[in-house]
């Protein structure tokens, strides 16, 4: 290939920076840059007012239960257990971690499928 036959590309301009400013405009009178955000100020006391208040878990780990199983599952598994971990909910109902001393391992059970042991 000879220098003739490759085509050079046009060099390309240097682009410099660009400052903008903030357009104007007028609204009633007042002059405010269209660009702007207005914030709301909110106090710590409103946002707790608003959100739902949070409810704890009926029970505490160590505890001792009545653990019901749904006809579904293994209806064999009712019984007394002990409460091992707290999880967090899954919907509407808080979960457990829950072990029972003749089996080998741990279940998950809802707030909904136990009860206190008296």
């Amino acid at each position: 290939m000879n220098k003739a036959s490759v085509k050079s590309k046009p060099a390309k301009a240097s682009r410099s920076p660009v400052v903008r400013k903030a357009v104007s405009r007028q609204v009633s009178g007042n002059s405010e840059p269209i660009n702007t955000v207005k914030l709301a100020t909110v106090t710590v006391a409103e946002v707790t007012m608003r959100a739902p208040p949070l409810r704890a878990h009926r029970f505490r780990v160590g505890q001792t239960v009545l653990y019901t199983s749904s006809p579904i599952s293994r209806p064999g598994a009712s019984g007394t257990y002990k409460v091992v971990k707290l999880l967090p909910s899954d919907g509407d109902d808080y979960q457990y971690r829950i072990k029972n001393t003749g089996e080998a391992f741990e279940r998950v059970a809802k707030e909904s499928q136990l009860e206190l042991d008296h």
